[in-house]
């Protein structure tokens, strides 16, 4: 399907059996940051877990980071957890009802509605960008679940968005967050790629948590741009209302019954991380810069090939339509997206998770390409493209790319 083309909204659950419908394996990122793994070790003899939802240094960090970027509040209204996909199912168990979101979506937020057996829908996204729902899809989506007996209550979003690697214009945001609080639905947004935008001066983002201060609550993994993924620890501030008091207590004992608790010392590291020291913006803006070289480079050898890609604007990933080959993808005996992440990681020789993974159709073929693998296979390579003000012209670079362009070149 062309990005252009409008699926037609319609009230359709996602309950997908097998395992491959899951989460796809988390990619390797850059070396740990000196300053960062100092703070850890500093810390390593504290052996007790943070309490739930995190202590107190940690959640007054989280509330400064927010405040830095207009959001106000305090330590009271944080919650964190050991990772984004148990802080997301707490808030999911927090309300009451239905689930609805984009489609494409990230890839673990299905499983998790599915693990608390809420009814899940997926409301198609408008031709500019991935990460919100079209507002007029919403709307029918919303009447039609509303029609069949649902309650719809939650809208799930991503203004920087994985898997699509897009930000989303304003006045779309906008529209989304007019149309859900207009129909009583609650929004989280997921803003964990806000800090990897490759030109932050040129690219507006708004925060939904900036135009409906009380229906938003705003969910950030360190580990999209502040922390190592092996240290796994999310955060998600709440409105500064009654009624999201109550709902923090109840994710809270969510975070409770399943022992999702902080480690110590990696508290210690993610509050050094949200306080943003020079040592940490300065690892950001490299990160950034060089994304902001590479996977343009990848977006065109997607093109160049005959599939289809919106340009990527932030984050670690491209989200292409090989439809325009599928002819010749059928050739080798590859008719959906289950067969193209198959055939893709074999050529790539790196995980290439289909779109059937982030709640696309199985039978489009759409695939989430990762541009992590790009910078080199060893921390040496990797700290070397991300130091390097031509990143392109290194070998190992050079390489990688070729070798991405070729398994995509002969399917013209």
């Amino acid at each position: 399907m062309h990005w252009s083309e409008r699926e037609q909204p319609h009230a359709v659950r996602q309950d997908h059996g097998p395992v491959r419908y899951g989460p796809p394996a988390p990619e390797p990122g850059l070396p740990a940051l000196p300053e960062l793994a100092d703070v850890l070790a500093a810390s390593a003899a504290r052996t007790s877990p943070e309490p739930p939802g995190g202590g107190t240094i940690l959640r007054g960090a989280a509330s400064a980071y927010w405040e830095r970027r207009g959001l106000h509040g305090g330590p009271g209204d944080i919650a964190a957890a050991p990772g984004a996909q148990p802080l997301l199912l707490a808030l999911i168990a927090a309300h009451g009802g239905d689930v609805l979101m984009p489609r494409p979506c990230p890839a673990t937020w299905m499983p998790q509605a599915r693990l608390l057996g809420r009814p899940a829908y997926h409301v198609p996204t408008p031709a500019e960008c991935g990460g919100i729902p079209d507002p007029f899809a919403l709307l029918e989506t919303v009447r039609r679940v509303r029609a069949e007996g649902g309650r719809p209550r939650l809208l799930l979003i991503s203004v920087v968005d994985d898997p699509t690697a897009t930000v989303a214009p304003p006045e779309l945001v906008r529209e989304v967050c007019e149309a859900a609080v207009g129909e009583g639905l609650h929004i989280v947004s997921d803003e964990t790629w806000r800090d990897t935008v490759y030109r932050p001066l040129d690219t507006v983002l708004l925060s939904p948590a900036e135009m409906c201060p009380d229906d938003v609550t705003v969910l950030v993994d360190l580990a999209g741009a502040l922390t190592p993924s092996a240290w796994p620890v999310a955060v998600a501030r709440f409105p500064a209302t009654r009624r999201a008091a109550v709902r923090r207590a109840r994710a809270l004992d969510v975070l409770t019954a399943l022992g999702a608790l902080v480690a110590e010392p990696v508290a210690r590291a993610a509050a050094h991380a949200l306080r943003e020291p020079e040592a940490v913006t300065a690892r950001m803006r490299q990160a950034a810069g060089l994304q902001a070289q590479v996977a343009p480079a990848a977006h065109r050898a997607v093109l160049t090939a005959g599939a289809l890609a919106r340009p990527p604007q932030a984050g670690r990933h491209l989200y292409a339509d090989l439809g325009p080959l599928r002819t010749r993808l059928a050739a080798r005996g590859v008719t959906d997206s289950m067969e193209l992440e198959e055939y893709l990681t074999e050529r790539l020789g790196t995980p290439t998770p289909g779109g059937h993974r982030f709640g696309d159709e199985l039978g489009a073929l759409r695939v989430r390409l990762g541009t992590g693998p790009l910078l080199g296979s060893t921390p040496q390579e990797q700290m070397e493209s991300l130091t390097a003000v031509e990143p392109l012209k290194l070998p190992h670079v050079a390489q990688a790319l070729s070798i991405f362009a070729a398994a995509l070149d002969e399917l013209r």
